[in-house]
């Protein structure tokens, strides 16, 4: 007479047998695009990167582009798994030419971008020698600024704000023309420029306090400066960093804040989504030692009625089945869908 089974063997070898079968769907690797080493953002996708590859199955690895212009259409086309990208050029890009902001919109159309995740917010900075005269935004009146950023477009912007929270515009400022936000750092060192910009905390940043010393420098953060921000860039708002918190904040100085995103395209499998966003999920607490900016890369953070691209359905999906998805998301997503039909 054959043996039976124990009930208990076969409902673990069932999940054995399931959990095996969707390792096999998952490829052994996926690609995160994101700006060049150096950058906060790069250090923020090696962040996520680790996290990834501990716990999905398949191992995330970095490519850094020179910035959002260049990787946005290979996400776009599937070229590239995932990107890390920042919510204005996400939509910006996601809408289309028809769509602008300071009246341009120079980013390649990719109606394919999906969400799967909003991260923490990425600060950004004005960012001068140490031993400059200028002492806040309204300081670089007819000062040399670096400007135009042909293959870094989300820096372009970033300056356009800045400039717009104290009401002023290019043509108050001698443009150094540079390509990327890390050639703006080097034209400050270098003497070449009096003002450009970074993120908070970055290499770079250190890099070139090391070298000359240097000092971030305040926006326009009064309620009347928050506003004229607000209207140049849709998704930009100000944020305090305190004194002696990072390198280069000599006093209270007020930032650009605007939302990072984990997207991808919308053709990339949902097996491969669900993996990548489950694995940082059920491990957010393993990303706050890495990085400080991924101290606030939380669930709490994951959905936002205010994003600017539509979700990626296997995140939606992952959001409903843990009661994360709420109806008016729902409505959202629609609205967001019809910019592209």
């Amino acid at each position: 007479m054959r043996a039976r089974p124990l009930p208990g063997l076969l409902i673990l070898s069932v999940a054995l047998l399931a959990a095996v079968a969707a390792n096999a769907e998952l490829p052994k690797q996926v690609t995160v695009a994101t700006n060049p080493p150096g950058t906060t953002y790069y250090a923020v996708a090696s962040g996520l990167a680790k996290v990834v590859s501990g716990a999905a199955g398949l191992q995330m690895v970095v490519q850094p582009y020179s910035g959002t212009s260049t990787m946005l259409p290979l996400l776009n086309t599937g070229e590239v798994d995932f990107g890390l990208v920042n919510a204005v050029d996400m939509g910006l890009s996601y809408r289309g030419p028809g769509f602008k902001v300071g009246g341009r919109n120079p980013f390649p159309h990719a109606p394919n971008l999906r969400l799967v995740m909003r991260g923490s917010p990425l600060l950004v900075g004005l960012l001068v020698r140490k031993d400059s005269p200028i002492k806040n935004v309204h300081d670089v009146k007819g000062k040399r600024m670096t400007g135009e950023y042909p293959a870094h477009l989300a820096v372009w912007y970033n300056m356009f704000g800045h400039l717009a929270s104290a009401g002023l515009t290019w043509q108050d400022v001698r443009v150094v023309p540079v390509p990327a936000v890390n050639d703006g750092v080097d034209a400050l060192v270098q003497g070449r420029a009096d003002v450009t910009e970074h993120a908070l905390g970055s290499a770079k940043v250190k890099e070139a306090d090391s070298a000359v010393g240097v000092r971030h420098v305040s926006i326009d953060c009064t309620a009347d400066g928050e506003k004229r921000l607000r209207a140049a860039v849709p998704g930009y708002y100000p944020r305090v960093v305190k004194a002696g918190s990072a390198t280069a904040i000599v006093g209270d100085t007020c930032f650009i804040a605007y939302d990072s995103y984990l997207a991808a395209g919308k053709d990339l499998a949902d097996e491969v989504v669900e993996a990548v966003l489950k694995a940082l999920w059920e491990n957010e607490s393993q990303l706050w030692p890495i990085h400080p900016m991924l101290k606030e890369w939380t669930r709490a953070r994951a959905i936002g009625p205010d994003v600017t691209i539509p979700y990626h359905p296997a995140a939606i999906r992952f959001y409903k089945e843990r009661g994360e998805w709420k109806p008016e998301m729902d409505e959202l997503q629609q609205k967001l869908l019809a910019l592209n039909p």
